[in-house]
């Protein structure tokens, strides 16, 4: 490997349309008629982007977008996934592109694009940094940024550059007539609109590439005829590049010398076959495979697999970026694909996209619990007060877990538990902060489950996404029937509902105390039982255990969903040094990610700010003191890694 070669630290750098799409969520009604929207990465160079960086290269996004939330939002979109954004330009006078979609059926999916002035076609040959394009192995261009003279210019001085430090140069046609000015403002639907013009201004640039890629239409656009041969020719008079010619659920032809004059004469690499949802950035996905196996030089036997089977998989979700597969999703359904009939109502690729575009991660959490309601509720009364002073008690109680956390340097594993009946101001407080945020469902106490709020589906829709689904469940593997299967089934359905809006569920498992029969063997059979039925929640929330104890329920999510997040250890109010001999016996459980310790914490303090005992300030003291206390006793078993 030569010294040029081994400075490359990008695998490709995506130069084009990036934008925010906003996807109705009534499939089947005009978009017209469609009331809620769901926000997304877009656009094809941002979706290319993300979907080469979550199937394993090293990506790079060159592109403007706004000063604002939304411009903010895609930056934020891309860097979780891995991409490199140091030249996604902020466009301080541009407001970031927006497109709105629709699914109406298989067949039509309204859009409209609004890119008036927008940041990304604001691109020029100023924001094309030399050096930049030089470390990367490759640039791959989407057509629409050649419609207009100063994008235009910006991909021609990326070309050269690219060609000036042999990098590989990749073009995806990304034919949308709206954006060349040939259809109606409204219509970015229409996917194919002949014209001289377009047909002879691609026809300019293509000498430039190594790689064309596009669909029979669009490869009519680009050779000037609606018979796919004829136009495949009149790019072969143009480029000697390899062209990619998707041919739609049949699969793609790849052609790198003379095109046949028969479709005999041409090899299909097959597609995937599956009930189409939204073919809306199906080629994004596709080209993202491709250009995993084609920069990996795998052959194209390989890519196209990669390639068609990732389209596949998008057609079959809702959004673009957001169902894109990863490489651990993507080389699972591969190695099974024989006996995945239908991809998209597979269970285990379905859990695989969920666990494996998971936004952040978390080595270890702190977690400061007060989403108590019925025992603050009994310490206020206690005190001859009644529950109008919580919520401000749950911020009071906030402040004194983000000043630990300061103190301890907990940086982005600091977590809080905390209920909306009486702690939504503290959740409003904290959410966007990075903070892990926990929320009940459960109707305190119960048993049977019962939720506290009602059906789960409905309150989900109002909660942010960062937010975790908590549900605790006071179960035993020796419960009546009735009662067992009672509620086996209300957890199924929140885990359900859970993997359908995108939230993370912790589900705690208590043994009631109803049963004298407590034998800490049963956690991981509970834990079992509920693989059993389905249920992969993402976090488990479990009391002390014994060494052994915490082996065998390992042993179970080890072997039932190596992807799930860990265990947090819950406290019932025990006292300080019962909690640290509880966290030594997890010191060698790597499963166990930290605790969730809620009455140790602000029991005693509580008690003493509702009599009177303790001022605001003198409370958060305490509670900031009793939290660093536990996070000091956790530090000794797991200390920090440098």
């Amino acid at each position: 490997m030569g010294k040029a070669q081994q400075q490359k630290t990008l695998d490709v750098i995506c130069i084009g349309r990036i934008a925010l799409d906003l996807y109705g969520q009534q499939i089947g009604a005009r978009l017209e008629d469609m009331t809620t929207f769901a926000k997304y990465l877009g656009g094809s160079s941002g979706n290319v982007a993300y979907g080469t960086a979550v199937q394993g290269l090293r990506s790079g996004m060159l592109a403007r977008v706004g000063d604002e939330h939304m411009g903010r939002f895609l930056r934020e979109e891309l860097q979780r996934a891995g991409v490199d954004t140091r030249y996604l330009i902020t466009d301080k006078e541009r407001l970031t592109a927006l497109v709105i979609l629709g699914v109406k059926d298989q067949e039509t999916f309204p859009l409209i694009f609004y890119r008036e002035n927008c940041a990304d076609m604001a691109l020029s040959p100023e924001d094309i940094n030399e050096d930049y394009i030089a470390s990367s192995r490759a640039v791959a261009i989407t057509g629409t940024h050649l419609s207009h003279p100063n994008t235009r210019a910006a991909v021609l001085k990326a070309l050269e550059l690219a060609h000036r430090h042999g990098l590989r140069r990749a073009l995806d046609i990304d034919y949308r007539p709206v954006l060349w000015g040939l259809t109606a403002l409204g219509d970015g639907e229409t996917r194919f609109v002949s014209s001289e013009r377009v047909t002879r201004e691609l026809q300019e640039v293509l000498h430039h590439f190594d790689l064309i890629v596009g669909t029979e239409e669009e490869f009519h656009i680009a050779g000037g005829s609606t018979d796919t041969l004829t136009a495949l020719r009149n790019v072969r008079q143009a480029s000697q590049a390899t062209l990619v010619c998707k041919r739609g659920a049949q699969g793609c032809s790849v052609f790198e010398g003379n095109i046949p004059a028969s479709w005999d004469d041409v090899r299909l690499y097959s597609g995937v076959r599956v009930d189409v949802l939204n073919v809306l950035g199906a080629g994004d996905a596709f080209m993202s495979g491709l250009l995993r196996g084609y920069l990996n030089d795998e052959g194209w036997d390989k890519a196209c697999r990669y390639a068609n089977a990732c389209g596949a998989l998008v057609v079959s979700r809702h959004g673009c970026a957001p169902a894109m597969p990863t490489k651990v999703e993507l080389d699972d359904y591969l190695r099974r694909e024989k006996s995945v009939l239908q991809p998209d109502k597979d269970v285990r690729l379905n859990h695989l996209h969920r666990v494996t575009t998971r936004k952040q991660q978390w080595p270890e959490l702190c977690v400061f619990a007060f989403d108590h309601r019925k025992q603050l509720v009994d310490i206020a009364h206690a005190a001859g007060k009644d529950e109008s002073d919580i919520p401000r008690l749950k911020l009071l109680l906030l402040q004194g877990a983000r000043e630990a956390a300061a103190a301890a340097g907990l940086k982005n594993n600091a977590g809080i538990l905390a209920d909306t009946t009486f702690g939504q101001a503290a959740l409003n407080d904290i959410t966007g902060d990075g903070w892990w945020i926990g929320r009940p469902i459960e109707l305190p106490g119960s048993r049977p489950l019962r939720l506290e709020h009602g059906d789960i589906g409905s309150q989900l829709v109002g909660w942010p996404l960062e937010h975790v689904v908590k549900c605790l469940v006071f179960y035993h593997p020796q419960d009546e029937e009735a009662l067992r299967q009672e509620q086996e089934a209300l957890i199924s359905e929140v885990y359900h509902a859970c993997s359908l809006s995108g939230h993370d569920l912790l589900v705690e498992v208590i043994l009631p105390e109803s049963n004298p029969d407590r034998d800490e063997r049963y956690y991981s059979q509970i834990l079992q039982r509920f693989y059993a039925l389905g249920v992969q929640p993402d976090w488990w929330k479990l009391p002390p255990l014994s060494p052994q104890a915490w082996k065998d329920v390992g042993q179970v999510i080890e072997r039932n969903d190596a992807y799930c997040r860990g265990v947090v250890i819950l406290g019932l109010d025990a006292p300080e040094e019962s909690l640290k001999a509880g966290f030594a016996a997890a010191a060698d459980a790597p499963f166990v990610k930290g605790f969730a310790v809620g009455r140790t914490i602000f029991g005693e303090p509580s008690t003493k700010w509702f009599r009177g005992e303790l001022d605001d300030g003198q409370l958060i003291e305490e509670v900031k003191q009793n939290f660093l206390k536990l996070i000091g006793y956790w530090r000794i078993y797991r200390p920090v890694r440098p």
